[in-house]
């Protein structure tokens, strides 16, 4: 039975979509917005360099590590009561991190804010998932929001640097507030809880520790391996830890009554294959991103904010890719036909970065670059996030928008020390071998930023391979049909039949 013609849709859910999507934008963009701000926050707080990094890491460990648990709360207790309660204690930590006094304070608030994020993020996606079941209107509303949850990371750096240079470091956190307050009224004015789809079973404790135990720990290895190297002691034991700790999660899962994550959601054919290829793409996004910031601002001498604006294009084009030719075509394909060539698209954008040189244009290869890999990535990002939650069992939706996220947090946090380990050892490697012909300061200085060029447009290299990878798992795992026929009713045969969960409105 078609979703559509079994509960009627909610009169208000595009208004809703307003406030989700704020919501996702709030805490995506919160991934890079502190980015501009860190090295402002150093100097007024004293952070060391040690700790700096606890900064970010902080956020991301809390954020990577509760996902799960955040997504089994909105199934649990209500998708809308998770938001609101997501959305207030983001805000709170936010102001609490603004008004920080010390390097201590900080850090805290930062892992409160990932704590809330990983309440807040599946929540808003899974009332996106339960809202919008008609084929068309679906395809539509995940392509806005799959554009926002691309696009936030680009938005948090051309607002990371508007706030910092003409305000200050702690409005980067302070501004969170605003966006909370104006979702939070979103929430008890206009949005609904759902009927039905509850999951009331009693919390999987064992699967709750095993999960955030070993997300963190994989989010703090590769944070490591960044620092300290992949052959460090703490790198080893905490990358062999995640491992072991996943195995037990996985075996727990299996075996369990009432499963943290049933092993349906993730063993669906489709599903696995968008959360994997979703992933892979965010792995090179976010190491793509990095280093195109860091080239902008350290050898083209980019301000903060110019750097920012910079990006632009990249939003443009994942604007344009997700709501523009994904949403129209989606409904027609299989999801296959629009994130294999996104992928490669992304790819051969990102081997134009490889392009780039200390003497280098932004107009002449960052910015076309830099809209083509928006492009393609709008073409993943929509239909995978669609996949990732389609068919899937209404008590199950929480849980299943929470890997989603847990898709592109961890993906982020590999992906940023995955690359710049690779980047920087190719430019350690560089240095070396030309040392010979630096003979002066002057020439010192440009060895260094060739050396550093040089590193860039290895990782470039990599991130190219890694997206083709992605395309490579998309071809291979994902087989689901389109959406809808082109008279816009649901086809169940390319839905519901495909897989192993059975429609929204199952009981």
């Amino acid at each position: 039975m078609s979703v559509s013609t079994a509960q009627p849709l909610d009169p208000r859910r595009w208004q809703v979509l307003a406030f989700l999507a704020l919501a996702q934008l709030m805490v995506v963009l919160d991934g890079t917005i502190v980015n501009v701000a860190l090295p402002s926050a150093q100097r007024d707080l004293g952070i060391s360099d040690a700790n700096r990094q606890w900064i970010v890491t902080a956020y991301a460990l809390a954020f990577g590590g509760l996902l799960l648990f955040g997504g089994r709360i909105a199934d649990r207790w209500g998708r809308r009561r998770a938001f609101v309660i997501g959305l207030v204690g983001f805000a709170g930590s936010s102001a609490l991190g603004g008004a920080s006094v010390d390097t201590g304070m900080l850090i805290g608030a930062r892992a409160l804010q990932g704590a809330f994020g990983a309440v807040l993020a599946p929540a808003a996606l899974s009332l996106l998932t339960v809202l919008f079941t008609q084929p068309r209107e679906r395809t539509k509303a995940f392509g806005i929001y799959s554009a926002i949850s691309g696009g936030g990371a680009a938005v948090g750096l051309i607002l990371g640097g508007l706030l910092t240079e003409y305000a200050d470091w702690r409005w980067t956190l302070y501004v969170n507030v605003f966006f909370a307050a104006i979702a939070v009224a979103g929430a008890v004015f206009v949005i609904k809880e759902p009927a039905g789809g509850g999951n009331r079973n009693r919390l999987d404790v064992p699967g709750i520790v095993l999960a955030g135990a070993g997300l963190a720990s994989l989010v703090y290895g590769f944070s490591k391996a960044e620092s300290d190297g992949w052959s460090s002691p703490t790198t080893l034991g905490c990358l062999i830890g995640s491992v072991v700790l996943l195995a037990l999660f996985v075996l727990v899962q299996a075996r369990g009554k009432a499963p943290l994550l049933p092993l349906r959601v993730v063993t669906d054919r489709n599903r696995g294959g968008a959360y994997l290829a979703l992933g892979l793409a965010v792995v090179a996004m976010f190491g793509a991103l990095l280093f195109v910031t860091l080239y902008l601002q350290i050898v083209l001498g980019y301000s903060p904010i110019k750097s920012g604006l910079a990006f632009l294009p990249m939003v443009v084009g994942m604007m344009g890719g997700s709501t523009q030719v994904a949403v129209r075509l989606l409904p027609k394909v299989p999801p296959r036909f629009l994130m294999v060539p996104g992928a490669l698209i992304a790819a051969a954008a990102t081997l134009v970065l490889t392009r780039i040189s200390v003497g280098g244009s932004y107009w002449a290869v960052v910015l076309p670059a830099l809209l083509v890999f928006g492009l393609g990535m709008g073409l993943v990002f929509m239909p995978a996030m669609n996949l990732a939650t389609r068919d899937v069992q209404p008590k199950d939706a929480g849980v299943a928008s929470a890997m989603v996220s847990t898709s592109q947090q961890v993906g982020g946090a590999i992906g940023t020390s995955l690359l710049s380990t690779v980047a920087n050892s190719a430019a350690a490697r560089y240095a070396a071998s030309h040392a010979a012909d630096a003979h002066s300061r002057a020439a010192g200085t440009q060895l260094r930023l060739a050396a550093m060029v040089h590193g860039f447009s290895i990782a470039f290299w990599v991130a190219a391979a890694l997206l083709a990878a992605s395309a490579c798992v998309a071809a291979t795992l994902v087989d689901a049909g389109p959406q809808s026929r082109p008279d816009g009713r649901a086809d169940p045969a390319g839905d519901s039949a495909r897989t192993g969960d059975r429609p929204l409105t199952s009981p």
